[in-house]
Formats: structure tokens, sequence, C-alpha cells
């Protein structure tokens, strides 16, 4: 069945709802009914779950109509930056009464004003309830608290990639982490250090995770270090791999104990 995955704030997660008969594309804004009440999303793109995976959604809303340019307007003005940097100012106020710690970096509104999640940063778990006591009180709307990482931080503040480039978590990219040390041992890139492989938010560079699989491909037709092969140079060892070239560092063994190592790189054909 094919979905549509709407978000509703830049960090939260996409949620899926049932296009029915509405001709929909990536980057409209639609209205719809959940749980909470009525709000209104982004549209960011479209996938064919299987009838498990819908199962597994539980009730699979509908959405009930392409939002009109009027409420797209009147939604940006009620989430405009002046509005949540006010209420991020009144939040951390608060914080400091709690001895919270914590860091809240961003608010959303949702469609209906009746309700407010403040997204925060912190290094662990957080008892906040008797901070969304208050701020429930004083803003006279359901106040929820989302726990953000450093990569999600990022993408709200945004910054320059090393590259030169704007950073791609605000720009093409959707999804978000799940980039591992893996990666650059794949790519014969760890031993470039942290430094260089990590990005603005400290962690794994993103941009490690767009050609993983393609390295994973090419190194599987590459022979597994410490196999045995014959050259035209004789029999040895292979010690390392060059996977973009398509090559193998064969070691040759030597004919007699104290003879100068002799290293080759081979092709692989």
């Amino acid at each position: 069945m094919r979905v549509a995955m709407v978000q509703f704030a830049s960090w939260d997660k996409f949620y899926a709802f049932d296009p029915g008969d509405l001709v929909l594309k990536a980057g409209d804004f639609v209205v719809v009914t959940t749980s909470q009440g009525t709000d209104l999303g982004k549209v960011i793109e479209f996938s064919d779950l299987s009838e498990e995976e819908i199962n597994s959604l539980g009730e699979l809303r509908p959405i009930d109509r392409l939002a009109a340019k009027e409420e797209v307007d009147l939604f940006m003005a009620n989430n405009n930056v002046s509005k949540k940097e006010q209420t991020i100012d009144y939040s951390h106020k608060n914080l400091k009464k709690y001895n919270l710690e914590m860091k809240l970096v961003d608010c959303y509104f949702s469609f209906d004003d009746s309700r407010m999640i403040l997204a925060f940063i912190a290094d662990g778990r957080v008892d906040f309830r008797n901070l969304v006591k208050d701020l429930t009180r004083h803003f006279q709307k359901s106040v929820r608290l989302h726990q953000l990482g450093v990569r999600d931080e990022v993408k709200i503040s945004g910054d320059i990639g090393s590259c030169g480039q704007g950073l791609c978590c605000q720009g093409h990219l959707k999804k978000l982490g799940n980039v591992t040390s893996e990666y650059a041992e794949n790519q014969q890139v760890a031993h470039r250090g942290s430094e260089r492989l990590s990005g603005i938010c400290g962690r794994l560079k993103c941009c490690l995770s767009y050609e993983n699989d393609l390295y994973e491909e090419l190194a599987g037709k590459l022979p597994a270090v410490g196999t045995r092969v014959k050259t035209k140079h004789g029999r040895g060892k292979i010690i390392s791999k060059h996977i973009l070239k398509g090559s193998v560092d064969v070691e040759i063994d030597s004919e007699k104990e104290g003879d100068k190592r002799i290293i080759v790189e081979v092709p692989i054909k």
C-alpha cells in the first residue's frame, strides 16, 4: 500500500498517513487529524508498505485534505522565530528553578494551537514533570518535551561543512544518523582520524553513508586479507586491498629467512 510520510516539525520523525484519492506530491502541506488533534504537516516522501508493516502502525489515519495557502501562511506565522525565542526564553528560566541539565533548542506549535512541543538536548534522562506542569499552566495548552540528538541540534542551527557546502542535514538529507565507524573502515579512510571524519555535530559525517553500499559491493569482489595467491612474482599472501582500484597487495614468500620483504600490487580480474 502506498502511504504518504508526513513530518510536522523539522526535527521530528516521519508519520505514515493514507493519502486516499488525493493527488499529492512531496513538499505539499496537508491537514490531518491525529490522536492529539488537528495539525498541519509537510509531505516528505511516499513509501510502499507491506500489509505487515501497515498493521504494525496500528491505525493508519487518512489525510483530510490539501492545506490552503492561507492556512499554511497562518501556521508559519504562528511558528515565527520571535514567538519561539520568547517561549524558549521563558522556559529556560524555569529550567533553573528546577536545576534541570538540559538545553532547549526549538519549539513547535500545532496547527490548532492547542499543543506545544519543546525540543531539547540533554546528556541523559531528565525528570521534567514539574517543568511541564508549570509550562502547561502558563501557556494554557498541552506541553510535551521531545529529546533530540546532537545531529538534530546542528540541523536546526545550520552551518557550513568541511566541504565548503551547506550542511546536508539542512538540505537534501531526510534521515540522520546510523553512521558507524565500520563505514570509515569499509571506505579505507579510518586512518584519517576522528577530527577529519567528524561533522560539525561532533559525530561521524553523514556523507560516509552515501557510497558505503558501493564500497561493500566492490570489496566483496576482492579476496580476503590473508588469502594465499599465486602471482607472476611468485606465491604469497594478501596483506591489504585497494578497493577502488580493484587490486590487492601481496607479500611474496621469502626463499630463506632474513630475505628482504617483497610486496607487489596485483590487479584482480
